[in-house]
């Protein structure tokens, strides 16, 4: 069980450093899941890579340690595997700079404490063509494009000490393959229905910081709407913040 004091939370989040006010954002929501779960500060860290520039340190209430790295260009692959060594906390939970927590994130993870590996749902309306993943179907819960990172709350010892920390690095389906490792590995897993986190909740807070499936996805809306495709930076921050 969690112990009063202790480091109970390591937040993993890689940025490219393009998307400061959706990563102010994503260190808000932190604040607030603390917050409503009842813990110090201090029983939370946020650990922050920024990749290949100097970056800003945001804001916050809970202790944030930023890093500059050298240029990874890998979808934060590498950048991750930094930080989860730097980790100090029970728990991991990977962060975004564009996704953020659910208030009530940190008290559900609370409640399964002792579970190595937690499985919430995240709000995709913002992404993808269906309200939240994982859903449950037929078949295992654990398959590509139905869960991300987003959605777990990991023991640090199942994911560093015995699955050797974010592996797959150089591929873009990293993601799924480190989950699917993680799954397997787990001694114990716990399935919530509660959402715990929100995707692409600050992508349209950053002129012209889209990400690439962010921009084609704008662009098939566009499409399909009969307007032309998101060429500009501007356009693609007026049609984000029109969604």
């Amino acid at each position: 069980m969690a112990m009063d004091g202790e480091r109970l939370f390591s937040v993993i989040t890689p940025t490219s450093g393009r998307r400061p006010r959706a990563l102010q954002k994503a260190v808000q929501s932190v604040d607030e899941a603390v917050m409503h779960a009842g813990l110090d500060p201090h029983q939370v860290e946020m650990l922050i890579g920024f990749d290949g520039v100097k970056g800003r340190k945001p804001e916050g209430t809970v202790p944030i340690r930023s890093i500059n790295f050298p240029p990874d260009n890998d979808w934060g692959n590498g950048i991750r595997q930094m930080l989860l060594k730097i980790a100090g906390g029970r728990k991991v939970i990977f962060l975004d700079d564009d996704n953020v927590l659910k208030p009530r994130a940190l008290q559900l993870y609370l409640m399964h404490f002792d579970t190595e590996m937690i499985v919430g749902r995240i709000d995709t309306q913002l992404a993808f063509d269906k309200p939240y993943i994982p859903e449950r179907e037929e078949g295992s819960l654990v398959r590509q494009c139905n869960i991300d990172p987003l959605c777990l709350c990991l023991s640090r010892e199942l994911v560093v000490d015995r699955c050797g920390g974010w592996k797959y690095q150089g591929r873009y389906e990293a993601d799924y393959l480190n989950i699917l490792d993680w799954h397997r590995r787990a001694r114990s897993v716990t399935v919530i229905d509660e959402l715990v986190g929100v995707y692409d909740a600050g992508r349209s807070l950053d002129g012209g910081a889209l990400s690439r499936r962010q921009m084609n996805m704008l662009d098939r809306m566009a499409a399909e709407r009969g307007v032309k495709p998101v060429g500009s930076a501007a356009d693609a921050h007026a049609m984000a913040s029109g969604l």
